[in-house]
């Protein structure tokens, strides 16, 4: 019952100054540091876009960011790079950083943070061209759970995954 009323307490927001960046933890340095210190360059000068999930307003529980990104079409798996035109490459949408606190591991929200994540992607693919979503995993772990809701490997990338918005619109049918 209680998990229930925190899901319901959890909004997404783009990162915005009133948002605590210092007061982040998880158990990644990178991670933490990008959101400390970098991400809020990276949006003003429209590199990514952080979208925070807060329980209060205040407080980042989770964020994740997207920018624009082309792959080489030579780099996606022959059986799903037959079925797109044949351009040098091809526009996708890319999944920088992901992370959750410390403090509010445990609760489900990486799933969370992936279905906004990909749902956002998914809406805006119809206002600006993106045939997949890729994403480059920290470390295993990482690689399991983006497979785990259908991204695939990016050969000769170690750790790169994408998955294609025909796959990302199954997961959210109009």
């Amino acid at each position: 019952m209680v998990e229930e009323q925190l899901e319901h307490a959890f909004t997404f927001e783009p990162l915005g100054s009133k948002h605590n960046r210092a007061a982040f933890t998880c158990e990644v340095a990178a991670l933490e540091s990008y959101l400390r210190t970098q991400a809020r360059q990276d949006l003003k000068k429209r590199v990514a876009v952080p979208f925070v999930l807060t329980p209060d307003g205040q407080t980042i529980a989770g964020y994740y960011t997207l920018s624009q990104y082309a792959v080489q079409l030579d780099a996606i798996p022959e059986e799903i790079a037959k079925k797109l035109p044949k351009y040098p490459t091809v526009p996708a949408t890319l999944l920088g950083r992901l992370a959750i606190d410390g403090a509010f591991r445990g609760q489900g929200l990486g799933e969370k943070l992936l279905m906004d994540a990909l749902q956002r992607s998914l809406t805006q693919s119809k206002q600006v061209a993106s045939t997949a979503v890729v994403v480059d995993a920290k470390d295993d772990t990482a690689v399991a759970f983006y497979k785990k809701y259908g991204f695939v490997a990016l050969p000769g990338i170690p750790n790169r995954l994408f998955i294609a918005m025909g796959t990302v619109q199954q997961l959210f049918p109009d």
